[in-house]
């Protein structure tokens, strides 16, 4: 798959940009993939009246490899994580997950990342051992480097050690382990253990939370940690998700962001996370956003990413402006209402009105659809393996004479 092309300079006028602290209507340029404080001379111009841009969205949980396998159904919630794992075993002999596991794992790991793409997240906290598919020149997103990680406490041989993980970890980078991820004793009792480990430090990322109590919640605080809620993921599998008042708090400190833990167990994708966070909880859309972007980037220790603030990552969602509240403007919408999905300067999917952009950057396009409606999709994304495992992404009709060949093979 190749590499992204080189980022042209670009003028974005007459939008709205959506920044930490309101909106702007100043024209928004871009020059070497990073947003500029002035347009570079013959910079490209587009006219973007009627249309908001909101910085790429931040994914701060995903398992990017298990986004094609089939969930496992069940009836009654599981009491935590760890029950399900256990029921999930037998899950492995069904036929379909034996299909979806036998994809080379480069393949997976690019599917679910192009599942991030599509959905506006052009930054993802992949939550598992590193593998070389990852560092692939045009790979669909960016992701968090250097951090530590471990699995979770109870399952100590899917990852590092949480003690040496931890150890070995800079107090500059993020180390994250899946916590407290049930309502039982069990999990209820795991933030008292990883602190009793030295494992809760201003960089710990604990994922879920769902069992933490008040006192928990306290000592998160106290020590500047951060919780990743995955609001669909806790109630597919736990029946329930962090109480409000506990979020309300979390947020309020800065010691909270947003994931989706993988359509194994959760959402879609984080536009549909989003919704089902603003349901579960008392926050506003903008707080939502937050959560997946500037809250995100800061906890994650991304720096100005997420702001579309001068020297952030030139990563943009595209949308039409409905008026109203601009963040409920985009949490309202599906993956195939966004306009344009853009990383570092450079379109990557598209409606076919956005074209002369993509010729300019030099990206050629195939023409597909995405949920019934039609786009044009970077080319390097299109590879026939990675759409036939993409549900509701294929190629147009329009694109059979253009590239018969690729469609051949994605019906295969």
């Amino acid at each position: 798959m190749d590499a992204m092309p080189p980022s042209p300079s670009v003028r974005l006028h007459h939008a709205g940009t959506v920044l930490p602290d309101g909106v702007s209507r100043a024209p928004l340029s871009t020059r070497c993939g990073r947003v500029a404080t002035s347009s570079a001379p013959g910079a490209y111009r587009i006219d973007l009246r009627d249309h908001l841009v909101f910085p790429g969205l931040i994914n701060a949980h995903d398992h990017l490899q298990v986004n094609a396998v089939p969930p496992l159904a069940h009836g009654a919630p599981f009491a935590n994580s760890y029950a399900w794992i256990e029921a999930f075993q037998p899950h492995f002999d069904d036929a379909q997950v034996v299909a979806a596991l036998r994809h080379p794992k480069a393949l997976r790991l690019w599917q679910g990342a192009l599942k991030n793409l599509l959905a506006g997240t052009t930054c993802v906290a992949h939550h598992d051992p590193w593998h070389p598919a990852l560092d692939a020149d045009g790979f669909p997103v960016a992701l968090v480097r250097d951090a530590g990680w471990s699995y979770a406490l109870g399952w100590p041989q899917y990852g590092p050690p949480p003690q040496r993980s931890h150890a070995e970890t800079s107090p500059e980078q993020p180390w994250m382990i899946h916590l407290a991820e049930g309502t039982d004793e069990v999990a209820q009792s795991e933030l008292a253990a990883l602190d009793a480990m030295g494992c809760l430090a201003s960089n710990s990322v604990l994922v879920h939370g769902v069992g933490l109590r008040e006192c928990d919640i306290e000592r998160i605080i106290d020590v500047g940690a951060a919780v990743v809620w995955c609001p669909s993921s806790n109630l597919a599998l736990l029946g329930a998700t962090l109480d409000p008042q506990r979020l309300r708090r979390l947020h309020r400190a800065g010691c909270l962001a947003l994931g989706t833990d993988s359509r194994l167990s959760g959402a879609r994708d984080l536009l549909e996370e989003m919704r089902v966070a603003l349901v579960q909880s008392s926050l506003t859309p903008r707080d939502v956003l937050a959560l997946a972007t500037t809250e995100a980037a800061r906890i994650l220790r991304l720096g100005v990413r997420g702001s579309l603030l001068p020297g952030a990552p030139a990563d943009m969602v595209i949308v039409e402006d409905l008026g109203g509240d601009e963040a409920g403007c985009l949490l309202g919408l599906e993956r195939s209402e966004i306009r344009a999905v853009v990383r570092d300067g450079v379109p990557r999917i598209a409606d076919p009105d956005f074209a002369e952009w993509f010729d300019v950057a030099g990206v050629a396009t195939v023409p597909v659809m995405l949920d019934g409606r039609p786009k044009l999709l970077a080319r390097e994304l299109a590879d026939a393996a990675l759409l036939a495992i993409e549900p509701g992404l294929e190629l147009a009709i329009a694109a059979e004479g253009h590239d018969a060949g690729l469609r051949r093979e994605a019906q295969r």
